[in-house]
């Protein structure tokens, strides 16, 4: 049975969890506080950040997908947190909220790495969050997902959805790797980026087997069209779980990838500048 978007999502987020762990730890919301997740999707990294900030703490998840929210939301009911997490359908964009409503701004694989203009989230986020709020903006920057097939994977890496969401097309001042720019021209102060790398290696259990089959499918799917059928034919022999060369059933596979998270902070006038 083909897997749907959310099915995918939930199996791969296994393989993300402890590096997103990280991440939210580096940006370190405080207990009690209030916080936003955009692009929020099923709603994983909402309920990391909800766990974060305790029990005294609020977190809204928002997204566009309807599908995805009813996902995020039965999860919340079922586990009796809705006085805690809340999802709405609301467009990053064009948010709904009062100035200065939220402690913190955390978005992953959404604001600035979608292939649109960053700036009208980024005003957004800025507007509310309160002085010295920070924003915390993340994405999948790299990976190493073929152990022994380095041309293979950079052929499907260089194809449009290899490189999605960045377009060919598109300036280079827009790609994901520049946000400190973007951050900056919206008035957001105290820059900074940093890295974290997560690593998956045999032997694997079955969920992690999936899950790596999910991640190779939305990584690439769509990509062989742009592939010689020589390289059509090798991916699908080491992509496809089904096949007896996949390659996470490897006894020596190793895989790791990265999120760059982009940080921020709104400027308070009650605090001295840096260095004061």
């Amino acid at each position: 049975m083909t897997e749907t978007y959310a099915e995918k999502l939930a199996s791969s987020d296994r393989l993300r969890e402890s590096t997103i762990r990280r991440a939210i730890a580096a940006l370190g919301p405080p207990a009690g506080s209030r916080g936003l997740d955009a692009g929020c999707g099923i709603g994983s990294h909402t309920f990391l950040l909800a766990e974060a900030v305790g029990s005294r703490g609020q977190v809204v998840g928002l997204d566009i997908a309807d599908e995805l929210l009813a996902v995020a939301r039965e999860r919340a009911a079922r586990e009796e947190l809705n006085d805690r997490i809340s999802f709405q359908r609301i467009d990053a964009g064009e948010l709904t909220f009062l100035d200065g409503s939220f402690d913190w701004y955390w978005s992953v694989d959404c604001v600035g790495f979608a292939p649109i203009d960053p700036a009208p989230a980024l005003r957004e986020a800025a507007r509310v969050l309160r002085p010295g709020g920070r924003v915390a903006l993340l994405f999948w920057s790299s990976e190493r997902l073929l152990p022994g097939y380095p041309e293979l994977e950079a052929r499907l890496d260089a194809t449009a959805i290899g490189i999605a969401p960045f377009r060919k097309e598109a300036p280079p001042e827009r790609h994901p790797m520049r946000l400190l720019a973007a951050l900056g021209a919206v008035g957001f102060e105290g820059l900074g980026a940093e890295t974290f790398a997560g690593t998956v290696h045999a032997p694997l259990d079955d969920a992690t087997r999936g899950a790596l089959a999910s991640l190779f499918d939305m990584r690439w799917s769509g990509a062989e069209k742009e592939l010689s059928r020589r390289d059509r034919a090798e991916h699908a022999r080491l992509c496809d779980p089904a096949s007896p060369d996949f390659i996470a059933d490897l006894p020596e596979y190793v895989a790791f990838f990265t999120y760059t998270m982009f940080t921020g902070r709104v400027p308070d006038p009650a605090m001295p500048p840096p260095g004061a």
